[in-house]
């Protein structure tokens, strides 16, 4: 392992080793120094680019990895993603320079879905208002929604959508789901039906996000969008924030055309305290945290410190996005 010695890591995930002590001394252990993001927060570009020269191999979070923050990588070796969200990393920058780019696909599929359902069923019941009226000695009478019998629709119907589905077997609601390459073997075993976009949206109840960001789909829940919904939905995110157009979305809840919504994720994070959904009851609000269990950073942690140290020992890591030499 002394050919690992020469290596310098760049970890940024604040939650990374957060439930393992084991895994820091693990990877100090085995290269040469380690350096830590100890900002508590994501990292802009702008402020990893000091921090990029001479390093080997990063262990990313939700830093922005750009073009510009690249350039200062001059030995890095490879980009291991604490997690599968991949809109902050420049991919053809990496694949043009012979950076390998890896992931950690299923690692927190089970949390996220956790987080998803959980938000379905205080969406029907608004259990913390009832809580904070109680805690100030009130004793009101809030009426909720029963989810047997509604319909739950899936945008997207990978890992997290498949194990969102698992978990509203025993509800009794309907389950829709779309995806552009449907799965139809995974569905009917979970007594899910795969439906157009179009029917998707007219017929949900409850609508829930889970499909990765890209170019084409930056702002895909914008006014369009929502009009196609039906009346009285509530919408969904555990994905990414860049995929609704967050003012559209504020206006159709204060319009009534939705019922409300679900947000753990923002296209600006932390989120400003003059964002207008911030204002409004009918939308639960949380700080992008469906992957933030212990199985969840542990295995997120393990994988991508597994690939990471792999490709800078000149192995095959496990779940490579990118190959070095693809070009």
């Amino acid at each position: 392992m002394d050919e690992l010695k020469q290596y310098r890591v760049l970890v940024t995930p604040t939650s990374f080793g957060k439930n393992d002590p084991t895994m820091k001394p693990f990877l100090e252990e085995k290269v040469g120094e380690v350096i830590y993001n100890t900002s508590g927060k994501p990292l802009t570009s702008q402020e990893l680019r000091p921090l990029l020269a001479d390093i080997d191999g990063i262990i990313a979070g939700l830093d922005e990895f750009d073009t510009e923050a690249l350039r200062h990588a001059n030995h890095l070796k490879v980009i291991s993603r604490y997690g599968v969200g991949l809109n902050n990393v420049d991919l053809e920058f990496a694949e043009h320079n012979n950076i390998m780019v890896t992931y950690t696909p299923g690692a927190n599929s089970t949390s996220v879905a956790d987080l998803t359902v959980l938000f379905i069923l205080l969406l029907c019941r608004p259990v913390c208002l009832a809580s904070e009226k109680t805690r100030q000695g009130e004793w009101p009478r809030i009426s909720g929604l029963g989810l047997e019998g509604k319909i739950v629709g899936l945008y997207g119907f990978g890992a997290i959508g498949k194990e969102v589905c698992k978990r509203l077997a025993g509800f009794g609601c309907r389950l829709l789901a779309y995806d552009v390459i449907p799965d139809e073997k995974t569905a009917k075993e979970l007594c899910v039906t795969l439906v157009n976009k179009d029917d998707l949206l007219s017929q949900s109840d409850f609508l829930s996000l889970h499909v990765p960001v890209v170019s084409s789909n930056h702002n895909m829940v914008n006014a369009e969008f929502i009009q196609r919904m039906k009346q009285n939905t509530f919408l969904i995110n555990t994905a990414r924030g860049e995929l609704v157009d967050e003012d559209a979305l504020g206006a159709a809840i204060q319009s009534g055309h939705l019922a409300g919504a679900a947000l753990d994720t923002f296209k600006e994070e932390p989120l400003k305290q003059d964002n207008a959904l911030l204002k409004l009851p009918q939308v639960i609000i949380t700080p992008h945290m469906a992957a933030h269990t212990d199985s969840a950073i542990n295995a997120m942690g393990w994988m991508s410190v597994n690939d990471c140290l792999a490709v800078l020992k000149g192995e095959a890591p496990k779940f490579p996005v990118i190959r070095k030499g693809s070009v």
